[in-house]
């Protein structure tokens, strides 16, 4: 069935990383929402920690629109299925505007999703230490692809009223409106590590006071009025929203709560009270236990939704925090995060472990991604951790980054051998051996390997899936939830 979105929506790209588009994006989301406008969220590429900003931001759920994991096919009905209902749709954009997957063209790049979404870009430009060749710059980004439509630019790290003069005579001949003008201020700094920004769900007080900060700054040297008119001009968008229940082409269960996963301490309102829901076929809907708080930040929505319409009741828990899994527990799923800032907390929870690692020992489902790996091992750091696998995890200096083509090499809870799936891997850390007895892998790139371990009903990997592009994986998990 089809359908058209017509939600105003912008695009927030740059020449490169570094530039300010988080500041911008997130500002601009979070102005927006201040004016009563009830704002969409969206992050291009596979970034986790964006969305808790932008989530912090809207007051909804940041999704991403990633083009090499889902599919250029499933960029559309992902937004429109995240913006349903909104005023307008903020989409933030990874890297330089130009930049896809590596030796894949445009694919997955900022400008591709901006052209599958019809949507027009804000070019957001470091000005520092340039003046008349800004005009250079932005002349050569609008007119390098002609279907990408630069709307307008936003000057950021504008060092003074001169500077700025200086820049918006020269961009006069460029063509491109100047639509905000944004000096460098210390307090919209968020800091970072070994992979990127502090996620929300670690500094709470203080994100909340740099996205304030942010929207202030963009309200007052942004004309938003301008913005929503660029945004009111893109083309109309023709498909049909996602739907979780349509994607796993079964009718909708009872209606459960769908949280934010990762975003915040477990919300008791979602821990099970009394008897549990029944499935449409009569049988009673399991318990998947997600795992959360500051240590497991990572998570695509459209899991904790597709695990429910398959059947199932998503139940948040902090292994930080909570001493054992949430009653009636029967599948487990155990995401990314930083389980190596969290260390020795996340050891010294053994009741914890334990209960984990009896729940594995039982053939309980169990899906473990990066740093739900590094949690299931025996060690993390010379730490004792759940031993649901008989493997080492240490820090690395070496980055591990990049999109995986994958394809399941074992039977699992998950797949079955030879599922195709596209994933994507970004960690500092080593785990000794890689792979176990039965692999959960095979990866192409960057060179042919096995990685990860199946064993009993426990799937883990340092690839990051999205499960959209594979909807039956959820499907199949929640079975074996339900039989294990």
């Amino acid at each position: 069935m089809s359908s058209s979105v017509s939600v105003p929506r912008l695009v927030i790209a740059a020449p490169s990383s570094g530039s300010g588009k988080t500041t911008v994006a997130t500002g601009l989301m979070a102005a927006f929402a201040a004016r009563g406008l009830a704002v969409s969220p969206h992050k291009v590429g596979p970034d986790y920690i964006d969305p808790g900003y932008h989530a912090l931001a809207t007051g909804r759920v940041g999704r991403n629109l990633d083009a090499y994991l889902c599919g250029s096919e499933l960029v559309g009905p992902l937004f429109a299925h995240g913006a349903r209902g909104c005023d307008i749709a903020v989409v933030e954009g990874v890297m330089g505007l130009y930049d896809g997957a590596a030796g894949e063209g445009e694919l997955a790049s900022t400008a591709h999703v901006a052209k599958l979404l019809r949507a027009p870009v804000v070019l957001v430009v470091d000005a520092s230490s340039q003046s008349r060749s800004v005009a250079a710059l932005v002349h050569g980004f609008a007119s390098w692809d002609p279907e990408v439509r630069v709307g307008g630019v936003i000057l950021n790290k504008v060092a003074s009223d001169r500077h700025e003069e200086l820049l918006r005579e020269a961009l006069d001949s460029a063509g491109v409106p100047v639509l905000g003008v944004l000096r460098r201020v210390a307090q919209v700094d968020t800091p970072s590590r070994h992979l990127g920004l502090v996620p929300v769900a670690e500094r709470r007080a203080e994100a909340v006071d740099a996205v304030a900060a942010m929207a202030a700054q963009v309200s007052a040297g942004c004309d938003l009025e301008a913005l929503m008119g660029l945004a009111r001009g893109a083309g109309v968008l023709s498909c049909a929203a996602w739907d979780a229940a349509e994607a796993l082409g079964s009718s909708p269960p009872p209606p459960l709560p769908v949280p934010t996963l990762g975003a915040a301490p477990p919300d008791p309102r979602f821990r099970p009270e009394g008897p549990r829901p029944q499935t449409p076929d009569g049988l009673k809907a399991p318990v998947v236990a997600v795992a959360g708080g500051s240590a497991f930040t990572f998570s695509y929505a459209e899991h904790a939704e597709l695990l429910t319409a398959a059947g199932a009741v998503v139940v948040p828990f902090d292994p930080l925090r909570d001493e054992q899994l949430p009653d009636g527990t029967r599948g487990l799923v155990v995401g990314g995060g930083f389980p190596e800032v969290y260390a020795s907390e996340l050891s010294a929870n053994e009741p914890l472990r334990k209960a984990i690692g009896e729940l594995a020992l039982g053939g309980a489902p169990v899906a473990a991604e990066c740093a739900g790996l590094l949690y299931l091992c025996r060690e993390l750091d010379g730490l004792p951790m759940c031993g649901v696998l008989d493997a080492c995890a240490r820090m690395s200096e070496r980055l591990t980054l990049g999109y995986r083509d994958a394809v399941a090499v074992s039977d699992s809870a998950l797949a079955v051998a030879g599922t195709r799936m596209r994933g994507h891997e970004f960690h500092r850390t080593v785990v000794e051996p890689g792979s176990g007895a039965a692999p959960a892998w095979g990866v192409r790139a960057p060179q042919r390997r096995v990685e990860g371990f199946v064993q009993q009903g426990v799937h883990a990997s340092y690839v990051h899936t999205h499960w959209a592009s594979q909807p039956g994986v959820a499907r199949r998990f929640v079975e074996r939830c339900r039989t294990s």
